[in-house]
């Protein structure tokens, strides 16, 4: 059995699951493979109606969902609420499809001929999803996995498994038939290689040194992969900007869900002219964060999600003071009371040189570093200056200033005076460089990934 702790209190167990086997996974593959034949044929409106119900059945008991993602992820109950809710969404969003166009007539030279396009699903996917995100990261996925007839293996994180257990839970109350999805748990050195063995299409979020090595292992056999990377995503302050609607945004963006996010703002690029003034609305911004346990009412950024990642963090901060970066807020490990025992770190915020670690390395957690520029080109410059590409933003007054940010900026995500986090279920959602594959999530375009696309011609006179 895999044990799950509460990132608020890593003494507490706050569930079991299996840890399968190497053999258990094949044989998972084998009844997914025998329920994807009935899936396929099923009537896309009866699909629909089953990702329907799931959806009415996930806003029915949020409240048990929004608990078990708190206890077992460490966000605050306020941010667990939302992911719930956009977990529906989803399902509701890709059940619309049913009653969309789905294939087309084309024209045809030969007399007498009718050709199409038919949409087909792709077959039996493997879903492998983060603990960040572990409801609405696989309902992103299932979502149009399962309108379009596929079945799924989802590779639960070890970290976080007891959500997506119950979510599959009320998709089969919902109607799904039995092995069309089918949750894995298990240890990843154990059971990668069956996981890998025999997908037809494999698509992940996580971490690119995993991505890098399920590209090499499946694009030998031509497995289709996509795949949601890291980010160092930058938020861009120009010297027009209302500096106090800026410092709301970039500290939500950067601290909300204790920096986990693969959106969270981890790099901050200040005019000059207006750094002074803007870092003091940050600091004053951080200083009103109340760190703690995520079921407390009071609290506003919970804990990382295990203790492994905190240290992690807490070392990327080290290294940063190493390279003489400033520490102007934050910056430790709370270890009074209460939250000792918890994985928790400051909201912190760095000032660095551009070429230091800390603005090259993803840190995934509640860390922000600073730089200044001189003008909107230098600023451009810097917030390009990365291998990643997925969001940036800019805090500007000037239509012009944001429109050539967003013609300029090599990233798949740009908001102007709003987030770098926070992409609706229908808007098209996918990294650029290093941040991911060409396949989109979200949106029409994330359907594209889960089918393949048949021509036939039909010569019905002669």
């Amino acid at each position: 059995m895999l044990e799950v702790r509460d990132p608020a209190d890593v003494r507490s167990v706050v569930a079991e699951v299996p840890a399968m086997t190497a053999a258990e996974v094949t044989a998972a593959y084998d009844r997914a493979r025998a329920a994807f034949d009935g899936w396929r044929r099923a009537n896309p409106l009866d699909r629909a109606a089953v990702l329907g119900r799931a959806a009415d059945l996930i806003r029915a008991r949020a409240e048990d969902g929004a608990v078990i993602l708190v206890r077992e992820n460490g966000k605050t109950l306020a941010e667990a609420r939302v992911e719930v809710t956009k977990t529906a969404d989803f399902l509701d969003y890709y059940a619309s499809f049913a009653r969309q166009p789905w294939g087309e007539l084309l024209s045809d030279a030969r007399p007498g001929t009718s050709t199409s396009v038919r949409v087909e699903p792709v077959g039996v996917v493997l879903a492998i999803c983060p603990w960040n995100d572990p409801l609405i990261t696989p309902a992103r996925k299932l979502g149009p996995a399962l309108i379009a007839g596929n079945a799924v293996l989802l590779k639960a994180a070890s970290q976080t498994p007891s959500i997506a257990i119950w979510a599959a839970r009320l998709l089969s109350e919902a109607g799904l038939p039995a092995d069309v999805l089918q949750v894995v748990t298990g240890r990843n050195g154990e059971i990668s290689g069956a996981l890998l063995a025999s997908p037809d299409a494999v698509t992940f979020t996580g971490s690119n040194e995993v991505g890098a090595l399920l590209r090499r292992t499946l694009a030998a056999r031509n497995v289709r992969l996509q795949a949601e990377l890291g980010g160092k995503n930058v938020s861009v302050v120009l010297a027009d900007a209302d500096l106090d609607l800026a410092a709301s945004v970039v500290v939500n963006a950067a601290f909300a869900q204790a920096g986990q996010r693969c959106t969270a703002t981890s790099r901050l690029i200040v005019d000059v002219s207006a750094a002074a003034a803007f870092e003091s609305r940050l600091r004053d911004a951080i200083a009103g964060i109340v760190v703690g346990p995520g079921l407390d009412p009071a609290t506003t950024m919970g804990p990382l999600a295990y203790a492994a990642h905190r240290d992690g963090v807490l070392g990327h901060v080290e290294r940063a003071r190493r390279e003489g970066g400033a520490v102007v807020a934050g910056g430790g490990r709370p270890a009074a009371g209460a939250l000792a025992h918890g994985c928790y770190v400051e909201p912190t915020l760095v000032n660095v040189a551009p070429g230091q670690s800390l603005w090259r390395d993803e840190v995934f957690g509640p860390v922000l570093a600073v730089a200044t520029a001189d003008g909107f080109d230098q600023a451009v410059r810097l917030a390009n200056d990365t291998v990643y590409g997925l969001s940036a933003a800019v805090f500007t007054t000037s239509l012009t200033a944001a429109n050539e940010f967003i013609n300029l900026a090599e990233a798949g995500q740009v908001a102007v005076n709003l987030p770098t986090a926070g992409w609706d279920v229908h808007h098209p959602f996918g990294g650029f460089r290093e941040s991911g594959s060409a396949f989109k999530e979200q949106g029409a375009p994330g359907l594209r990934f889960y089918t393949r696309i048949k021509t036939a011609a039909v010569r019905f006179a002669w």
